[in-house]
């Protein structure tokens, strides 16, 4: 979200990923042929804390020259799908906020809060027009500042998972038409829906990305189950929601190796299935490592937070 947008520094933005034993870094500017050109991808030891860490990096990486942001964890936001309120678009975020005070479970005097504005039907065909309203506890915030404060590292941004894969998302979108993008992450798996660069749906679905990689076949298949069902119904209450956005594949995140679950998937939903390689869509010459599938699923979340749009926009 649009929290923290400071001056301007080097084109692009450079994002972290902080995690309990490494830092994720990555950088991505547009290249002269407007595909995203990843120019820094890498993961570093922590020592001390994060703090000791980032300033560690701050002084090897020269960090003061780049635009910086990092994500919130998925525990830490809540995302609220509200009918707009009907005033101009410069009072919409204290009118939302005005209809979170009884929807937060805590003060609304606690919150922070930001709008994503979800696209309307553009044939002009009467409908609802909705927002999602995203909501952090300001302690939360704070938590995730200190680190970066404490080593003189300034945040310019602060984004949120949802919005990091559907950045990714968005550079697999057929022209005119929309995709629905799976991906398994430390926390949860996150269920997407994009079109035309903007996110009409998230769902969070309770499976770790731990908990679906080591089990065994028996747990696995049902995992599968799971998932396949939770699509399912994510994709037909879409479908009545959003009618007019046809959806053309279901992208799926790479996952640190193969279990199957493509295949799986394939053969029970009713939309085509496909397994994301960020080579199609992007460039990383002096990165190789980041061909293999199993590296691009550990960097995913970063990838997605440094495609960030380079006006900062609240919905980006």
């Amino acid at each position: 979200m649009g929290w923290f947008l400071k001056g301007k520094k080097q084109p692009g933005w450079l994002a972290f990923g902080l995690y309990p034993k490494h830092v994720d870094i990555v950088h991505i500017r547009r290249a002269a042929n407007g595909r995203p050109l990843i120019s820094l991808c890498d993961s570093y030891r922590k020592e001390g804390t994060d703090a000791d860490t980032l300033a560690r990096l701050r002084k090897e990486l020269k960090l003061d020259q780049y635009r910086c942001t990092t994500l919130l964890n998925f525990a830490d936001y809540q995302l609220h799908s509200l009918d707009a309120p009907n005033v101009p678009s410069a009072e919409m975020k204290n009118a939302v906020r005005w209809k979170l005070k009884d929807i937060l479970d805590y003060p609304l005097e606690q919150a922070t809060i930001d709008v994503l504005d979800v696209p309307v039907d553009k044939s002009g065909n009467a409908r609802n027009h909705s927002v999602y309203a995203v909501a952090a506890r300001n302690d939360s915030i704070q938590a995730v500042i200190k680190p970066f404060n404490e080593s003189d590292v300034a945040l310019a941004a602060i984004d949120i998972p949802a919005l990091a894969q559907r950045n990714i998302a968005r550079l697999f979108e057929p022209e005119g038409r929309g995709v629905a993008m799976l991906g398994f992450y430390e926390e949860c798996g996150k269920l997407t829906f994009t079109s035309g660069g903007e996110l009409y749906l998230t769902r969070r679905i309770e499976i770790p990305l731990a908990q679906l990689m080591e089990a065994n076949a028996e747990r696995r298949n049902e995992l599968f189950e799971r998932i396949a069902l939770e699509l399912q119904r994510s994709l037909d209450n879409f479908d009545r929601q959003y009618n007019y956005v046809p959806i053309a594949k279901l992208l799926l995140a790479p996952l640190p190796q193969d279990i199957g679950l493509q295949q799986y998937l394939a053969a029970n939903i009713y939309v085509p299935v496909e397994t994301i390689d960020l080579g199609t869509v992007m460039d990383f010459p002096s990165i190789p490592e980041l061909k293999h599938g199993e590296r691009q699923a550990q960097c995913l979340q970063t990838i997605g937070a440094a495609l960030r749009d380079d006006e900062g926009a609240a919905a980006a």
